[in-house]
């Protein structure tokens, strides 16, 4: 299978890696940004032989059988449109949108089409929330309390790498994806109760810089949010399971107990990397034709709660 990888920013090149350990895909193509000089060190870096600014460009190939894109978030749902549109199997990395009209309008598209199209819901993959997911569906474990903390230090627009971005980033509709997704994914069950705030915009971003997000399942289970670009100290995102039967917190593709002992997730899926995990499952969709595990539309409930939360600010 060969893809093209649209965005050399941080994920971008975490996806380059990941499909470098995975047998038979090969990156045939990939869409930089505004310098094609910056896209050509990054294709020879990784060996790839074809490199343009023009994702139409590329979407024309016919050596290009799917398509990932870590572009911008604010293009991300005119890409994946057009993506499909082209009758390429599209991955979209979270958010697929950063607004409800345009989740919805990509999910009919892709009914309409019938290519695979998947959001990249990176919790969903790895492998100490796998662990967990199994351990809620088989009964050892109830959630009673997701308790979530997204941090970051970014007072312009810099990305996970350090460097410098184009685009504003968003608490609400690109981290806080992440967590609704989750809780959503891990309870099965829709939030029936919201509610958010957040502190004063950034006088240059123009975007809240600290935020508060509160959700309830009709199950009673609640998640606690809270996200800053204003913390100085670790950056990223740390879960806390707290459940009826221990409590465990996750960070990325690492789990341990309440107590901070390690669990052993070795056997949990065939990587310990979750974007490789999460592309794994992009291909074998496409391979097998059946919806992946984190399709547009098994994703759209999230958008949903996200659109409510952004009421509930208003």
């Amino acid at each position: 299978m060969k893809v093209c990888i649209a965005g050399l920013g941080a994920f971008g090149q975490k996806h380059l890696d990941a499909i470098a350990a995975i047998d038979g895909v090969a990156v045939s193509s990939v869409v930089g940004g505004r310098s094609l000089a910056q896209a050509q060190a990054v294709a020879a870096r990784f060996g790839v032989p074809h490199v343009t600014l023009d994702l139409n460009e590329s979407l024309a190939r016919n050596d290009v059988d799917a398509v990932i894109l870590c572009s911008p978030t604010q293009v991300h749902a005119a890409q994946a449109i057009a993506c499909l549109n082209a009758k390429k199997p599209v991955q979209i990395e979270i958010p697929m949108a950063d607004n409800l009209h345009d989740a919805r309008k990509i999910v009919a598209l892709q009914q309409q089409v019938g290519v695979v199209a998947m959001a990249g819901h990176t919790r969903r993959y790895n492998p100490g929330h796998q662990w967990i997911r199994r351990r809620i569906l088989s009964g050892e474990l109830t959630l009673q309390h997701l308790d979530v903390q997204t941090f970051f230090f970014r007072r312009s627009n810099i990305n996970a790498a350090g460097e410098p971005r184009s685009w504003t980033d968003h608490l609400l509709w690109h981290h806080a994806c992440h967590t609704v997704d989750l809780f959503q994914y891990q309870t099965g069950q829709t939030a029936s109760r919201v509610h958010a705030m957040q502190g004063p915009p950034h006088p240059d971003l123009g975007i809240a810089m600290d935020m508060s997000i509160q959700l309830q399942v009709s199950s009673g289970a609640l998640c606690s949010l809270t996200l800053s670009f204003n913390n100085d100290g670790p950056q990223g995102t740390f879960f806390r399971y707290i459940c009826d039967n221990g409590t465990y917190i996750a960070r990325y593709d690492e789990l341990v107990d309440g107590h901070g002992r390690p669990v052993d997730l070795s056997g949990v899926d065939v990587s310990m990397n979750g974007i490789e995990l999460q592309d794994r499952e992009f291909f074998e969709a496409i391979q097998a034709g059946r919806e992946p595990r984190s399709g547009v539309a098994g994703v759209l409930s999230a958008y949903e709660t996200l659109d409510r939360l952004e009421r509930s600010l208003a």
